[in-house]
């Protein structure tokens, strides 16, 4: 019986019967990364894991995504390790300090958590409050100091004796974290963490970012963003001026679809969105053969409604929405100076005909014949007048200057119903 007891506390030391999940944490921490999360802890949640590790190596990334997945780690009712395996700074530090208990490879660092704007600038007091109070919380949610934590996003805080003086964020190492209790000890693989949590037997699941959500990280980044709805309105606009539809116009659609598709896949968009979509590109087509302009108005808010549908910041979706707006213009601006609106879509909405002779337009007989003619003025010509040439009377006009009655005068051109004259000298 003592036997068995202790054959049975062996296996439960072992981890033996147990589930354990791996989930990796790597890369930019963004909003495709928080879809990717929530996806695996809640696989785990209905496999009834007993014990989820995060392995991090992340540089940080979006506060909005940290504090979303802070959110979901808080919630959990499983027990969590961060096992940082390089790095887990900014964003990433704070995520570790969400989790029960925090591991480090000998190599790795965790910290440096000062909050800034994507152009790279300090942001505003607000939001470095709000960042500051969330990583003290953090920390004090787990029986952490929160001192620490503060140093790492508060430049602020004098901890020379950690390699942080005044103005100087905190990085912990491994042997700092360890002293200052943030990092429960230093393990050199995750074999060797397994053993230290007692999880050696354990069932090990490990999760791994589809290559969907891969895709969809990529297309939802605050960087690709931009550059997608710029190629989508360079394409449409070259389409308008290029005959038929091509390469520039499948370029504009299949990087709209791009962003639809990494927002939907991200969990940030509908299928209400594409709905909206393809009922502003209808209606700005419609607007070509429909004059008004209220339709197309109509048009380009559905689109941007779309647009601003799928966002997963509305900040960023300005931003690249006003990116694609200047370069649009740029592109139609070079593509007008360049070609004009002969060709392409345009050549089917604008009038381009003109009553010119050349295509047979004359709004009076041009009498070529008159050329060379000579005849004699009958009434001064103040510059128009009568003349007389070969018995007929024809109204007449001189080059600007004054003719007398009686004069002889000369057919020098023709235009239209204009006939011009000049005065010369019999001999």
């Amino acid at each position: 019986m003592i036997g068995f007891q202790s054959s049975a506390i062996h296996a439960q030391e072992n981890g033996e019967g147990k589930l354990v999940y791996i989930i990796p944490i790597e890369k930019e921490v963004e909003r495709g990364l928080e879809a990717f999360l929530k996806r695996t802890t809640s696989e785990a949640k209905e496999s009834s894991a007993d014990h989820i590790i995060f392995e991090l190596n992340t540089p940080g990334g979006r506060v909005d995504a940290a504090n979303n997945i802070a959110e979901l780690l808080q919630d959990l009712n499983i027990p969590t390790t961060s096992f940082i395996t390089s790095r887990a700074l900014s964003a990433g530090s704070y995520i570790s300090l969400n989790t029960d208990q925090i591991y480090m490879k000998p190599q790795a660092t965790m910290g440096a958590s000062g909050i800034i704007n994507s152009d790279g600038t300090a942001a505003d007091k607000k939001a470095q409050s709000a960042w500051l109070s969330a990583m003290r919380s953090a920390a004090e949610s787990k029986g952490r100091n929160p001192l620490y934590a503060a140093a790492m996003a508060d430049a602020d805080i004098d901890l020379p004796e950690y390699n942080a003086p005044k103005g100087e964020y905190l990085t912990l190492g491994p042997s700092q974290a360890v002293e200052v209790k943030y990092a429960e000890a230093i393990v050199n693989h995750r074999t060797e963490l397994l053993s230290e949590l007692g999880l050696s037997n354990a069932e090990i699941i490990e999760t791994e970012v589809t290559f969907a959500e891969e895709l969809a990280r990529f297309f939802t980044s605050s960087t690709v963003v931009p550059i997608l709805l710029s190629l989508a309105s360079i394409g449409l606009i070259v389409e308008l001026y290029s005959p038929g539809f091509g390469i520039p116009g499948s370029i504009g659609l299949v990087s709209l679809l791009l962003f639809f598709y990494g927002h939907i896949v991200a969990g940030f968009a509908g299928y209400e969105a594409i709905i909206l979509l393809l009922i502003g590109i209808v209606l700005m087509v419609v607007e070509l053969f429909v004059p008004g302009g209220i339709i197309g108005v109509l048009g380009i808010v559905a689109v941007i409604g779309s647009l601003y549908m799928s966002a997963e910041d509305v900040g960023v979706m300005s931003m690249s929405i006003a990116i694609a707006f200047v370069v649009a213009i740029i592109t139609s601006i070079i593509l007008y100076k360049l070609i004009g609106l002969e060709r392409g879509f345009f050549r089917h909405v604008i009038l381009s005909d003109a009553t010119t002779t050349e295509k047979g337009y004359v709004s009076s007989v041009n009498r070529l014949e008159l050329i060379g003619l000579e005849g004699k003025s009958l009434t001064p010509l103040r510059p128009s007048g009568t003349a007389i040439f070969e018995g007929e009377r024809l109204d007449v006009v001189t080059e600007g200057g004054y003719i007398a009655s009686q004069q002889p005068v000369k057919i020098i051109k023709t235009e239209g119903s204009r006939i011009v004259v000049r005065e010369f000298t019999n001999t």
